[in-house]
């Protein structure tokens, strides 16, 4: 992961520096993100996806206002790692009932037995009482390694340290143990060596019926690459993959194929290993593991400010359609507020509106009476209308003495704050009432041509 990430920074340092970007300059830049990906191992259709698709929104969008091209670009990588990840999304680690059981799955070597304890650890660290139990029998010393770390980490564990019974019988004993014992988790590690493929496959299928597991993890070693599909589609032919566990994200650079190559497979990465530590584990997420691997600390706020340009776009949109649709109501004005708060100014509130409906004079007057309304103000009036209901807010006619007292308790405010925004709302209304008449003569006028003689 080190060098990827070194070969990631080097590549925004890169954009960065720029003083500009031409086509042969975007050309340069992807072709270096290629060789990066080859490097981690990612498959080549993948790989093309992902610099078409830049390739294709850098030249044919623009960047929000206030955005500079090189950082349009950053942004654009940056998604389209994630969209190669699975999409933004952050796995849950609550236990939907109790007990919990989730049973582990993988090939021999992957390092189930170990995630196994980092797993419980995370859980112990969340006050649940966590139960392992070891149904390994192949491999010499599985019992004992599961059995130290549950000591280790306070977990209660069940096997066969003399290993006597068969998987079945381990598992069907240190179910019940755990049912008596009481324990929120119980995780169940299967054993990954085999005679055959097949022999693996169909124990694991018969451990699974026979302990009818809320979860099925399937973990597997980052350094298989973009081997890790084959692996998860082997399983997936025999049992349900409800998550991935990769472990030793740490130590390879093929890291990058294997999650996005499990991606390819519709399950849902859960954790990542990042350590040999029974406390190196963290909840894997696209966005947080991405920003990572670019090495930019400051990425975040490109985004945030990316976003919030763009959901700024959309109010400003949903506005100018309440208002030409004659849809003005209280609603619209807590969708104003709503842009105001967070663009900060106040003089942003004239740009909700349609120019094209207001002339300049008319701005001009709103601007110059509205000049007194303070932050505070807004704030006010925005808990306000938090405290209507959506039958107020599109009908405010309803609003009679009893329900402004109401509104007023609710937002912490006073009945003359209510009955003040309400004017502001009736003198908007007017306004726009009078502008959209004006304007309706003024193509009525349009349409009739003009005199002949004047």
């Amino acid at each position: 992961m080190k060098i990827l990430i070194e070969s990631f920074t080097k590549l925004i340092s890169r954009i960065k520096g720029l003083k500009y970007i031409d086509e042969e300059t975007l050309r340069e830049l992807l072709k270096e993100l290629q060789k990066i990906l080859l490097k981690a191992d990612v498959s080549v259709q993948t790989i093309y996806t992902i610099t078409k698709t830049i390739e294709e929104k850098f030249k044919n969008t623009k960047p929000p206002e206030g955005i500079s091209i090189k950082d349009y670009l950053i942004y654009l990588l940056y998604q389209e790692l994630i969209n190669a990840l699975g999409g933004d999304y952050e796995p849950k680690t609550e236990l939907p009932k109790r007990p919990y059981k989730l049973m582990l799955v993988g090939i021999e070597g992957c390092g189930k037995t170990t995630s196994a304890a980092k797993i419980a650890k995370l859980y112990l660290k969340k006050k649940f009482k966590v139960g392992l139990i070891e149904t390994d029998t192949h491999r010499p010393g599985a019992q004992d390694q599961l059995k130290q770390l549950a000591d280790k980490i306070g977990a209660l564990f069940y096997g066969d340290l003399k290993v006597k019974m068969s998987s079945d019988e381990i598992l069907a004993k240190g179910l019940e143990y755990m049912l008596k014992s009481k324990v929120d988790l119980i995780i169940i590690d299967t054993a990954g060596r085999h005679k055959s493929e097949e022999d693996l496959m169909n124990e694991v299928k018969r451990l699974y019926e026979l302990a009818q597991p809320d979860e099925i993890m399937l973990v597997i070693d980052a350094t298989s690459g973009k081997q890790a599909a084959a692996q998860a589609e082997a399983f997936m032919r025999y049992v349900p993959i409800h998550s991935i566990f990769i472990t030793k994200m740490d130590s390879t650079a093929r890291g990058g194929g294997a999650l996005m190559s499990v991606i390819k497979t519709g399950a849902r990465i859960k954790f990542i290993g990042i350590g040999e530590d029974v406390d190196e584990v963290e909840l894997f997420n696209p966005r947080r593991f991405v920003s990572r691997l670019l090495g930019m600390g400051d990425l975040e706020t490109l985004v945030d400010k990316i976003k919030s340009i763009e959901e700024e776009e959309k109010l400003v949109k949903e506005i100018e359609k309440d208002i030409e649709e004659g849809k003005f109501t209280l609603l619209t004005v807590k969708k104003q507020i709503e842009s105001i708060l967070k663009l900060g100014p106040l003089s942003k509130l004239l740009q909700l509106l349609p120019t094209s409906m207001f002339p300049n004079i008319i701005l001009k007057s709103i601007d110059e009476e509205q000049a007194q309304l303070t932050q505070e103000k807004m704030r006010r009036w925005y808990a306000i209308l938090s405290s209507m209901t959506r039958e107020e807010l599109l009908n405010p006619d309803i609003l009679n003495a009893s329900r402004i007292r109401r509104i007023a308790k609710g937002s912490g405010t006073s009945p003359r704050d209510v009955k003040e925004l309400l004017q502001y709302y009736q003198l908007m209304k007017r306004w726009i009432s009078s502008l959209k008449k004006s304007r309706k003569k003024l193509l009525k006028f349009f349409e009739k041509g003009f005199p002949q003689s004047i």
